[in-house]
């Protein structure tokens, strides 16, 4: 199924009317932070716009939702398993992928880390971010207006937690609306 068929869907079918910003990413390795996360419906959302625009996107997905016969096919859609219990490791095993050569990966990252709203989001994308020497980029969902946002580009310095509270202000900023608007803030 190409570009065609997945656009038909994220428009007709989910209803959504494109995005605003610079579209797809103009690099092979990434880390796109996308908020708000409210729902996995957001991964179905995202999967069918980058689908349409002829992209193909990484997502860490928590193990347990890996179970059959959703497995699979989260995997075929370029989801994977995040142990929750064991984050180390799963963040040594994504900067050994994405630093090989050859590599292509523009991984999404919900810095929120979870469904539910928190105010402090997580900081794992900046260790895999400057470890591996790519880029991040800013994505969002708008449920109020149906608009998925990409760009910019957010340059990181050395001081993790900072760089987190300026890309979680550049949100508030928007005025994005969730699908469950009681699960996400960024204060």
């Amino acid at each position: 199924m190409g570009p065609k068929f997945h656009q038909f869907v994220f428009n007709k079918i989910l209803g959504w009317k494109g995005a605003e910003g610079e579209g797809l990413y103009p690099v092979d390795k990434a880390v796109i932070l996308a908020a708000p996360h409210t729902s996995i419906y957001d991964f179905v959302v995202g999967y069918f716009y980058y689908r349409s625009m002829g992209g193909r996107l990484k997502i860490m997905i928590k193990k347990e939702a890996f179970f059959w016969p959703l497995g699979p096919i989260l995997r075929h859609l370029g989801a994977f398993p995040m142990d929750r219990q064991n984050p180390q490791q799963m963040m040594m095993s994504i900067i050994h992928e994405m630093s090989r050569p050859d590599s292509k990966c523009l991984l999404v990252i919900c810095p929120e880390g979870t469904r539910k709203a928190v105010h402090k989001w997580k900081l794992g994308y900046h260790k895999i971010a400057t470890a591996c020497n790519v880029p991040v980029f800013l994505a969002h969902f708008d449920y109020k207006t149906r608009v998925i946002g990409t760009g910019p580009r957010v340059e990181l310095t050395d001081d993790a937690r900072a760089d987190t509270d300026r890309i979680q202000q550049m949100y508030e900023d928007m005025h994005l609306t969730a699908l469950h608007p009681d699960g996400y803030t960024t204060k």
